[in-house]
């Protein structure tokens, strides 16, 4: 957000407010409950000038000629001290109601603003573009999921509450007192200004610490994610000692960061009350004066008083809450700045239900954002229709790379082009040109549901339970799930951690099948497997193979023997091609590779 310091906050809740309209109805009850509350309140001070000034009043004797006061106490005036408990209880009663529509108002807006802003904010993620997703810090991602939007939900609940409330109190507090001694009130014109220059300093200080706690609680959510993840691999280096000490000290930053807006918000209230009482010490200064002394009764000095001492509650509470407020604002500038992020570019007109295959690679030259030398330099070949093209090469060449610009994860290309049935992947709609590429990696991602939800992931259309069966099976997946006490109902758990590799492997082969894409691209599929897995797995890949074009990407040369063509690709660059006889016959790279991996 390019906007100055100064105007940065009100652009920023100007934005959140628009996420109040489409709840403008539910937003004018809680507004009218919440003036009504301090109302109320206000009222109920102004109702103690009558009552001392009329229900205690005194009625002077004239003895010789010399006023003798007499004390009617609560006989002084009936009317008044019988109308007195029932304005007590009508007051307290529409108080009491006034705060359960308030309450009720704001609590559904905060629930209701915070789930739109998750949906946001979730929706925006599918839309970024891989790069974003690859160089942010996955608990940052994560906490303005959960913990920014909370500050926001904060900001718009329980600030909205204090500050039309306490505003409104406040607002009637020095009407009253205006209105029963003008003279007495001018005290606060004085006070007003500095306490207002004490809350805008601590308001930008509050801001700025608001933005620091939420980047240390990113910071806590990525390493204990970090841990969670690679919770075996800990333990089984003994990495305990070292994770205690990397949390403690993400950690105590959060728990630090907290503690300076403690510190501003504990030193900002005493000030403001200190403030406030030099008005209240200077209005009981005041009544001393013999100018003063005319106009003022004691129901008009008690009313003044108890106004003023109203009102440093409702100012306490707007500059406690003025904390709160500012972490939501904080919190909203962050999540904003992230739903402006421009999603992957989504230009291309062309739409199809089902290409051919046909790939090409037309000098292609690539390099990642921010780096200057190229991650690919001039690729090129052409993959024909139900073909296979194999890529090898050391890890790091560039061989991935490929396999995610022909799903445009990464754009940008440097030169050249890459076609698909003669058109541009750039040409595409995004949603057409991934409809025809299914996907198989060494990192399978099954989600916590059912085998048989994880084959149908994002299906389109409905799928019966014979073709997930029928897809199984060709992956050689029914040869395990038949084993299991729940079948194809069997839940998998997070990541799918309640199966084997192989396993993940077979039903990530099985979702391919399904997807029945007429391009396919397996990453490493086999790499991490065991000799008994890869056979197995092997025989699923070839049946999943069969009539699609493939680019298969593999360490193990001995899975990609029979593909049409195979390319070694070195530092960004093919510098062999041909089929398996073919590079064996040149004696290049590739049989050196062939040589080392069947002589071990």
């Amino acid at each position: 957000m390019s906007a100055s310091p100064k105007n940065e906050m009100w652009i920023v809740f100007k934005r959140l407010m628009t996420y109040v309209v489409p709840m403008k109805a539910m937003f004018i009850m809680a507004v009218l409950g919440l003036i009504t509350y301090g109302a109320v309140d206000a009222a109920f001070i102004a109702f103690i000038k009558p009552f001392i000034d009329e229900g205690f009043s005194q009625t002077p004797a004239i003895v010789a000629g010399v006023d003798l006061p007499t004390h009617g106490g609560f006989n002084a005036n009936k009317d008044i001290m019988l109308m007195a408990p029932i304005a007590v209880i009508l007051m307290f009663s529409l108080r009491g109601l006034a705060n359960f529509v308030s309450t009720y108002c704001v609590s559904f807006m905060s629930a209701q603003l915070i789930m739109d802003m998750r949906q946001q904010v979730f929706e925006h993620y599918l839309r970024l573009p891989v790069s974003y997703i690859d160089r942010e810090n996955s608990g940052n991602l994560i906490s303005r999921v959960t913990f920014d939007t909370e500050q926001i939900a904060r900001a718009s609940g329980s600030a909205l509450i204090s500050i039309v409330r306490d505003s409104m109190t406040a607002i009637g507090m020095l009407g009253i007192m205006f209105y029963y001694s003008w003279k007495l009130s001018l005290c606060i014109l004085v006070i007003g200004p500095i306490m207002g220059v004490v809350i805008s300093i601590v308001s930008k200080r509050f801001r700025k610490v608001s933005k620091q706690i939420q980047s240390a609680m990113g910071g806590v959510t990525a390493t204990t994610e970090q841990m969670i993840k690679g919770h075996k691999n800990v333990l089984v280096f003994g990495g305990q000692k070292t994770e205690v000490d990397r949390f403690y000290q993400v950690n105590d930053q959060n728990r630090y960061q907290n503690m300076k807006l403690a510190v501003a918000q504990s030193v900002s209230q005493p000030l403001i009350m200190v403030i406030g009482s030099f008005a209240l010490a200077f209005v009981l200064y005041a009544a001393t004066w013999d100018s003063m002394k005319t106009d003022l009764t004691a129901g008009t000095f008690a009313a003044i008083l108890g106004a003023m001492l109203a009102m440093l509650q409702p100012i306490k509470n707007l500059t406690r809450v003025n904390a709160e407020f500012q972490r939501g604002i904080a919190a909203c500038t962050t999540v904003f700045e992230l739903l402006d992020t421009p999603p992957e570019p989504d230009n291309g007109p062309f739409t199809i239900d089902r290409v051919q295959g046909k790939l090409t690679f037309e000098n292609v030259t690539f390099s990642y954002p921010g780096q200057d030398k190229p991650a690919l330099n001039g690729i090129d070949f052409e993959v024909k229709p139900g073909k296979t093209i194999a890529l090898v090469g050391r890890s790091g060449s560039g061989k991935s790379t490929i396999a995610s610009l022909i799903t445009r994860f990464y754009g940008g290309l440097s030169s050249g082009d890459i076609r698909l049935d003669d058109t541009s992947i750039y040409d595409y709609q995004l949603k057409s040109l991934r409809n025809q590429v299914a996907l198989v990696s060494q990192q399978v991602t099954l989600f916590n549901d059912t085998i048989a939800n994880n084959i149908a992931y994002a299906y389109p259309g409905e799928v019966t339970r014979e073709q997930i069966v029928r897809a199984a099976e060709l992956a050689y997946a029914m040869e395990f799930i038949e084993t299991l006490p729940k079948g194809l109902d069997t839940q998998v758990g997070e990541n799918g951690v309640l199966l084997s590799g192989g396993q993940r492997q077979r039903i990530a082969i099985a979702r391919a099948m399904l997807r029945d894409a007429p391009v396919l691209i397996l990453d490493e599929a086999t790499s991490a497997l065991d000799t008994e897995s890869e056979k197995a797995i092997q025989k699923g890949l070839d049946n999943l193979r069969h009539n699609r074009t493939s680019i298969v990407i593999a360490h193990r040369l001995s899975t990609i023997e029979s593909a049409d063509e195979i390319l070694v690709i070195d530092q960004g660059r093919v510098v062999e091609r041909g089929n398996h006889s073919e590079l064996i016959a040149q004696a290049g790279i590739y049989a050196n590779l062939y040589q080392m991996q069947f002589s071990q």
